[in-house]
């Protein structure tokens, strides 16, 4: 799923298009994790660049073949030398 990068996005709107809650996508940009602006004085609002939302997206995709694809292999491979030798 590509985001046009020139665009700005709402929170729901991201988080629609993702499939996870507004409270994740929140968390992201509260982390630092996912780049926002806020527009207007006191509580204003929140956009989020496409440019921004396709970095995220390529961030949790390697985020999640290292943890499971990387590091799930050399955990396998440690189980199974652990089984030759016992």
């Amino acid at each position: 799923m590509q985001f046009e990068g020139t665009r700005m996005y709402r929170v729901k709107a991201v988080a629609e298009a993702l499939d996870v809650s507004v409270a994740t996508i929140y968390r992201a940009i509260e982390s630092g994790k996912l780049d926002a602006l806020k527009l207007g004085t006191g509580k204003g609002t929140l956009r989020v660049p496409g440019s921004a939302v396709n970095a995220y997206v390529d961030e949790c995709g390697e985020a999640a073949y290292q943890a499971y694809v990387v590091e799930g292999v050399s955990a396998a491979a440690s189980d199974e030398q652990a089984g030759e030798v016992a």
